[in-house]
């Protein structure tokens, strides 16, 4: 494996650990908010090659980040969003630690009624200052902008006794154009069901390209949120499904959710 493809694995790899589908077609309502403290650490023994097919890796890698994402209502139409983390990570080549990219956006509400919600968001990102070997902070250039546009629906419950009293499903799908590097193009949804007031259940997927002959990557998770008043805990686990050029990776998912 190339020290070139090496430094690809590793964006790659720690933009999918450090991002994640949140629920952005609601906007927060003016005067409200959450902040979510997440961790994760991600383990590869084997990636996908350019063809998609698993191959091992010279070494072992892994990939941590804990992370804050906050959000506030403006007003009951406008929520201004902020993303920040901290990742470390290593593997046969690269070696990295420090702060990873600062990103603040606004998110417009451009649809809303009963059952329905969409919305635009508009991000400005600036690189971190992670050492990992001479490579760029990973997955971002040194200043990067992402568009995006998130569509969902709530649902009603199972009509069983055993399934969702609430149900929900959100798409989103964004470009991010990054300065130095390959723009991205990325897709995720998610599937939400609630269990009485005290819990929730979430599947989600998110993929994604680079243009060019570059990377490709799908994962999904499975999580479980335990409903605390104001608090929130979520428990989950990643899994790299799909890909090119990419760690097939996969671990545990922890975070904290305060709403105010």
């Amino acid at each position: 494996m190339s020290r070139c493809l090496a430094g690809l694995l590793l964006a790659t790899a720690a933009w999918s650990v450090a991002t994640g589908a949140e629920a952005n077609a609601w906007t927060q309502a003016k005067g409200k908010g959450q902040i979510i403290l997440k961790a994760e650490a991600m383990r590869a023994k084997d990636g996908y090659d350019r063809s998609g097919g698993p191959v091992p890796l010279p070494a072992e890698r892994e990939d941590r980040a804990l992370g804050v994402f906050a959000q506030y209502g403006l007003t009951d139409g406008v929520t201004v969003q902020f993303k920040g983390d901290w990742q470390s990570g290593e593997d046969a080549f690269v070696d990295y630690d420090g702060r990873g990219p600062l990103e603040l956006g606004l998110i417009w509400q451009a649809y809303r009624d009963d059952q329905n919600a969409v919305s635009l968001y508009a991000g400005y990102s600036q690189a971190g200052d992670g050492r990992n070997a001479g490579y760029a902070a990973p997955g971002v250039g040194e200043r990067d902008w992402e568009v995006r546009i998130s569509a969902g629906r709530s649902l009603g419950g199972a009509g069983a006794g055993w399934g969702p009293d609430r149900s929900f499903v959100e798409v989103q799908a964004a470009r991010r154009m990054r300065d130095g590097l390959p723009d991205e193009t990325r897709a995720d949804i998610t599937v939400g069901g609630h269990f009485g007031d005290g819990w929730m259940v979430l599947g989600q997927a998110f993929a994604g390209m680079t243009d060019g002959d570059g990377a490709r990557w799908a994962a999904v998770e499975t999580s479980v949120v335990r409903n605390l008043g104001d608090w929130s805990l979520q428990a989950g686990w990643r899994r790299t499904v799909a890909g090119r050029e990419t760690p097939l990776a996969e671990g545990p998912v922890i975070a904290l959710w305060r709403r105010f």
